[in-house]
């Protein structure tokens, strides 16, 4: 895996310190406490604006995440790619979900450590279907999945629970959703967990 921020001790301090202070001065507060796992999926819920990546990498720092995440490929252009892998990021040809999944099963095989986030809607647009890329990665690599979340109307971001996959996605599923009820996304419209599926 790429070296990233995370793994840069005095800049990582520094962005906790700075995450910290950005949050307290926006209004925002963190709840939960980083899993003790060595590994797991963080889904990241709901994601309806771009305001939702840097308020997510503010709350990683406070809880002292060391994260990867996943982006489609124009997000990773010549030079700025480059910071963004330092950021921690992931491109992902989309056209390639398959080979994603199983690359990613491999990568936490083959790692004592690791977390991805996987943005479960894939697109920050409105989406009646979360795409299950991020349970099939979790439940092949026998890790569990953090319920990761902004709430743009209480102003809270944290993780809330870890789920362990059973392998039936559709009883999985219910569950995961009703977690989501009555969080509250930068875009509400685009975001409705009573009406949200898989595919």
């Amino acid at each position: 895996m790429n070296y990233t921020i995370f793994d840069t001790p005095v800049v990582n301090s520094l962005m906790r310190g700075l995450s910290l202070v950005g949050l307290r001065l926006a209004g925002w507060r963190v709840e939960g406490t980083a899993p003790t796992e060595a590994k797991y999926v963080l889904i990241a819920a709901p994601h309806t604006s771009n305001w939702d990546f840097p308020v997510t990498l503010m709350v990683c720092f406070a809880l002292r995440l060391n994260v990867y995440w996943m982006g489609k490929t124009s997000l990773f252009p010549p030079f700025i790619g480059g910071i963004m892998r330092w950021l921690g990021g992931i491109p992902v040809n989309r056209a390639q979900a398959g080979n994603l999944v199983q690359s990613t099963i491999e990568a936490f095989h083959a790692n004592e450590r690791l977390t991805v986030i996987v943005p479960p809607e894939g697109t920050r647009g409105k989406v009646s279907h979360w795409k299950t890329g991020f349970y099939y990665i979790a439940h092949g690599a026998g890790v569990p999945i953090a319920l990761g979340f902004l709430d743009f109307k209480r102003k809270v971001g944290g993780i809330g629970a870890l789920f362990h996959p059973t392998g039936d996605i559709a009883k999985d599923m219910q569950v995961i959703q009703e977690f989501y009820a009555g969080i509250t996304g930068k875009n509400p419209k685009q975001f409705d967990s009573d009406t949200i599926r898989t595919k």
